[in-house]
């Protein structure tokens, strides 16, 4: 429409605009700290008013504008690796919290941890073997010997007792992943509904991308988009969500529900209206949180407790071999020592004697005062060598998360910063484009009170003469 009414047109277009604009940017700055928010970016588009003229030339230029979207500020490809990254570092970070609250609980080096039994036991043996025929040596040998045995009974309870809480967190964390890939499903079903009435979906985006990146550092899930905007969630590369269906993921087995072990390998299954597969196992498989604690229940924490479990029955071996070949203070030959169950492990080693004189610190018959199967016994096995080569390589292995979980945060965070650089809030931006957008309306304010003067004068003053 040409002429002072097409003007009106125009500036009441520039008005809605400049108010959406406005609004936006409102919204960008209120939602400046809010986690997971993608600040918005109105997009104009100009809309032509130009009508063809058969007969005569039209007069009219220009055209009004209008809100072509109302744009969130995405990278798809730079979503995808922030996904992937955190995922990563997800599953990095829990095995270092875990592996690291393991290695408190070894308490090597220390005094009170099982080397420090390891080298009073053989010390024990040694002064045994200087004084055969004191009682109080002969008591100090026991009480060593108690300590030691416990000092490993404890660490396997500590093992054991992580064991059970991360079979707990692993339960937890599938049940994470069930809440948020429904939550992932329905919200794809919301957007698409919502868009197609024409209403803008941003904040439901941005609640669905932060569901994204969650089950991503549950499960190193894979996201993919499809071309109506819906997301795709595969773990393991198995389909976890299609569209605006979920599958369920539960544990297929090595877990109960109650979080007990039922001594089958762990592994998982997604049960779907498009079948129900089993996920694949070893790196293949679930990663990010799940992952983590699945290989810490499979490999590394059964690892250390089979380690405890051959050096004490090593230790006790060895020890009851020797003792046997010796002779206690009435000259009778040695008895069991330590008793031991290789059913139970090391959780079973166990003292057999309760009374000193049963000692065999003699290497004769009836040589209360001979000390050689004392000092044998001190050498007896390599116990402690093999304790500190367990150690040794546990806490290499814990170092060794550390300096991962150091890199991959380093690298996690720049893509954060990438991330925020593109979809974060900047609030000087912010105030510039809402006094962009605060002049703008007052100028098509003052286009519309102009036109009004004009309009004015031309309906109410045209024709009239001064007198």
């Amino acid at each position: 429409m040409s002429g002072s009414f097409g003007g009106i047109s125009a500036a009441s277009a520039a008005l809605r605009f400049q108010q959406v604009a406005l609004d936006v940017a409102g919204s960008n700055i209120s939602n400046a700290s809010t986690d997971g928010y993608v600040r918005r970016r109105v997009v104009g588009e100009t809309i032509s008013t130009n009508v063809p003229a058969v007969w005569s030339r039209s007069d009219s230029f220009g055209g009004t504008v209008g809100v072509g979207e109302v744009r969130r500020m995405v990278d798809p490809l730079l979503d995808t690796r922030v996904r992937r990254e955190h995922a990563t570092l997800a599953g990095l970070q829990t095995s270092r919290t875990v592996l690291a609250r393991v290695e408190e609980g070894i308490g090597e080096p220390g005094d009170n941890g099982v080397y420090a039994a390891l080298l009073d036991f053989r010390n024990a043996w040694q002064d045994l073997s200087t004084n055969p025929g004191g009682d109080a040596a002969r008591q100090q040998v026991l009480g060593s010997a108690e300590t030691l045995a416990q000092a490993l009974r404890i660490q396997v309870g500590n093992v054991t007792g992580e064991e059970a809480d991360q079979r707990v967190h692993l339960n937890n964390i599938v049940a994470e992943v069930n809440t948020a890939a429904t939550g992932i499903a329905e919200l794809n079903h919301s957007i698409l509904v919502t868009e197609q009435n024409g209403t803008d979906a941003g904040t439901l985006r941005d609640q669905r991308d932060q569901l994204a990146l969650r089950l991503a550092e549950l499960t190193g899930a894979v996201t993919t988009v499809r071309a109506d905007g819906q997301f795709d969630v595969a773990v393991g590369g198995e389909s976890l969500v299609s569209g605006r269906e979920a599958g369920a993921f539960v544990v297929a087995s090595g877990v109960t529900p109650s979080g007990a072990a039922d001594g089958a390998p762990i592994t998982f299954r997604i049960d779907a209206s498009w079948g129900s597969t089993v996920l694949p196992t070893g790196p293949g498989g679930a990663g990010g949180e799940l992952g983590a604690v699945t290989d810490i229940l499979t490999t590394v924490l059964p690892s250390y407790r089979v380690g405890l479990d051959t050096i004490a029955a090593d230790l006790a071996n060895a020890v009851n071999t020797q003792h046997a070949l010796g002779y206690d203070a009435s000259g009778a030959a040695g008895g069991t020592f330590f008793s031991y169950d290789p059913l139970l492990g090391a959780a079973s080693l166990q003292v057999a004697i309760t009374d000193p004189a049963l000692v065999a610190a003699s290497s004769v018959t009836g040589g209360a005062r001979d000390g050689a199967n004392a000092d044998a016994l001190s050498r007896a096995g390599d116990a402690a060598e093999a304790y500190q080569r367990l150690v040794n390589g546990f806490g290499t292995k814990v170092a060794s998360l550390e300096r991962q979980v150091a890199n991959q945060t380093s690298l996690t965070s720049s893509l954060d910063g990438a991330w925020e650089q593109q979809a974060g809030v900047n609030l000087d931006e912010e105030t510039v484009n809402m006094m962009t957008a605060q002049r703008s309306y007052e100028a098509a304010a003052r286009l519309l009170t102009t036109l009004d003067e004009v309009l004015d004068t031309l309906i109410n003053r045209t024709g009239l003469v001064g007198r």
